[in-house]
């Protein structure tokens, strides 16, 4: 075998997937521009068909989800306290109790598996469906404009999943604040006074700002990075079949990218 030739043919290989990864973190890229500015405008929530989609996304999004994901994230919120509560008082450090939970579970727990909930059990099955579609219309001989399918396919299922994550993150946060309260102090009054204190000692304006931004970067994840290679096509021109294994892995590296930034910009 000739050396030269194999060689040329392992970097033509490197090549051509390193292209394929450019072209789909670009696509990425290019459909969360496309869904900020679309997302600011009047004429994507006109009446008619338009507000029905992303009226009817928004609620499938959001409606089904709720109540499994509140159940489970009181579940988790309770365990998690009661470890940190009981693990602080047998080393006599109570009084760092309640911030080590808050900036454990509020900050960085609960935006990140409310962002993979929504990811499981919406984004990534409405881009599978998405992809079905287009792949039924292209036997059809079916071609749809880009701006049409951004517009009447993408936009409605990206915005529903921005409002999934943004909405389960802040109610769960609320429930895990409410929890904490009622673990340490009961259903007494008296300790308002001093957990508003300590809860208000971590929400600085610098980490409050890094804790909205990364929880709307993980929701802006969470609805374009499935869309985005749901209309993508492959290297035979169609829509076939995606691993949904890949799929959720280049959403992972997205969302522990987001992760760690926001990490160097609280404790860096």
């Amino acid at each position: 075998m000739d050396p030269v030739a194999s060689a040329s043919r392992s970097m033509t290989r490197w090549g051509q997937r390193v292209r394929t990864s450019w072209a789909a973190w670009w696509q990425v890229v290019l459909l969360a521009a496309q869904i900020l500015v679309l997302a600011v405008l009047p004429s994507s929530y006109r009446r008619g068909e338009q507000r029905h989609a992303v009226l009817l996304n928004l609620y499938q999004a959001t409606g089904p989800l709720l109540t499994w994901f509140l159940v489970l994230s009181a579940l988790i919120s309770v365990v998690l306290i009661r470890i940190v509560v009981a693990t602080a008082y047998s080393y006599g450090l109570s009084q760092y109790a309640l911030e080590v939970l808050v900036r454990t579970l509020v900050l960085e727990l609960i935006p990140l598996y409310a962002a993979l909930f929504v990811a499981l059990r919406y984004a990534m099955p409405s881009a599978q469906r998405v992809r079905r579609l287009l792949a039924g219309h292209q036997q059809q001989g079916i071609e749809h404009a880009d701006q049409v399918l951004l517009r009447a396919e993408l936009l409605p299922r990206a915005l529903a999943a921005v409002f999934s994550v943004l909405l389960l993150a802040a109610i769960s946060c609320v429930v895990a604040l409410v929890l904490a309260y009622l673990t340490v102090y009961g259903f007494s009054p008296w300790g308002l006074p001093a957990y508003t204190r300590s809860v208000g000692s971590v929400f600085t304006p610098a980490v409050t700002l890094i804790f909205s931004l990364k929880t709307f970067f993980f929701s802006l994840a969470v609805a374009v990075v499935p869309l985005a290679a749901a209309g993508q096509r492959d290297a035979d021109g169609r829509y076939g079949r995606r691993s949904d294994i890949g799929e959720f892995a280049r959403l992972f590296s997205v969302l522990l990218l987001i992760e760690v930034i926001s990490l160097l910009g609280n404790y860096y």
